[in-house]
């Protein structure tokens, strides 16, 4: 059964955001403005299928009245037909709505900074930090994102020791927030010449980006040096310092950025950077304090959290968490990465719907 109480109260509170945002002092607070409106996008989806689900039973109703009711044998058989039909969807739309009825995570609609970092494994785990790059990248291509790279340790052999780079554009970390945590490859590496099978390890977090409102830096908090940007075994690639190292003091963080010939645009990526790791710190301290109620039984998001396992002799990929394994690894490592992340959220989804109920 559904919550009727529930859904009326989202239903009131649905028709006064339509209010809310037709009022001109509203529309004028574009932060007010953008949150209510995404509040209500949410609750319009619920509102449609409570109605598509009430819509259902009251055909459900009529067809049972048909069967009971009529003598005509060709009559009862259609009656039976849309009933068992009707029950079928009827279940589904229910599921649907019960889903609907966990209130979305405020910050799924945010930009990230993702970043790649190379683990145990030597070379082999560098190269596959540039395999996970470039899934991601096809993911974001796939969805339309924006992707840039902030800042790269790239090895001479094309891997990456650590890779930075921010990510935007429709929900993306509500897509990709689960991508937290420890990575394990299982192939054959390049530099491998006798064929044996190593295991190496690459650990991914993923930031939520907060706006520059959200998170204060003070100019006294951060000390900034400047060098000359290299490459891969260290030589020089720049002639001027136009790299950027930021230090914040209260916290110890430090941040490089060295990707651009300009020193301004290394400090704003710096700083963009920093920005994300400073609010995750925050929401890291938030999270803990509350973790007894709201810890996940997806994974924690902790990068030493070994999450899934590539394993390509096998053309097989196994999320951990939730016992999932596809044997399509090929199509995952190209960012077909839809039926990973969504049996994801879905799982959060109904851990959090149990919870409710």
């Amino acid at each position: 059964m559904i919550p009727e109480r529930r859904i009326e109260e989202l239903t009131t509170r649905f028709k006064e955001l339509e209010t809310a945002l037709a009022d001109p002092s509203v529309f004028n607070d574009q932060k007010r403005y953008r949150e209510l409106a995404q509040e209500h996008a949410h609750l319009s989806q619920v509102v449609r299928t409570a109605e598509h689900y009430r819509r259902l039973e009251a055909r459900l109703e009529e067809a049972k009245t048909v069967l009971e009711e009529e003598d005509d044998h060709e009559l009862k058989e259609m009656a039976r037909e849309e009933i068992k039909a009707l029950e079928g969807e009827i279940a589904r739309t229910e599921q649907r709505l019960k889903l609907l009825l966990v209130p979305p995570d405020p910050l799924d609609g945010k930009n990230i900074i993702l970043e790649i970092r190379a683990g145990t494994g030597g070379e082999e785990a560098a190269l596959f930090a540039a395999d996970l790059y470039r899934m991601y990248a096809r993911y974001a291509e796939r969805k339309g994102w924006k992707m840039e790279i902030m800042e790269a340790s790239e090895t001479e052999l094309g891997g990456f020791r650590e890779l930075v780079c921010a990510i935007s554009g429709k929900e993306v970390y509500g897509h990709l927030r689960f991508e937290s945590g420890g990575h394990r490859v299982q192939r054959i590496p390049v530099t491998e010449s006798g064929g044996r099978i190593h295991t190496s390890a690459v650990t991914v977090a993923v930031l939520p980006e907060p706006e520059e409102t959200e998170v204060e830096i003070r100019p006294e908090d951060i000390r900034v040096d400047v060098f000359r940007s290299s490459g891969p075994g260290g030589q020089s690639v720049n002639t001027t310092d136009s790299a950027v190292r930021i230090t914040h003091l209260p916290t110890g963080l430090v941040v490089s950025c060295q990707d651009e010939k300009s020193q301004h645009k290394n400090k704003a990526k710096a700083l963009k950077i920093l920005r994300a790791r400073l609010y995750e710190m925050e929401k890291q301290r938030q999270e803990s304090e509350r973790a007894a109620m709201r810890r996940s039984q997806i994974g924690s998001g902790d990068r030493s959290e070994r999450i899934r396992t590539y394993n390509f002799p096998q053309n097989r990929v196994t999320d951990h968490r939730i016992n999932l394994t596809l044997y399509k690894l090929e199509a995952v490592m190209d960012g077909d990465l839809d039926e990973i992340i969504d049996a994801l959220r879905l799982a959060v989804q109904e851990e959090a719907l149990s919870t409710m109920t």
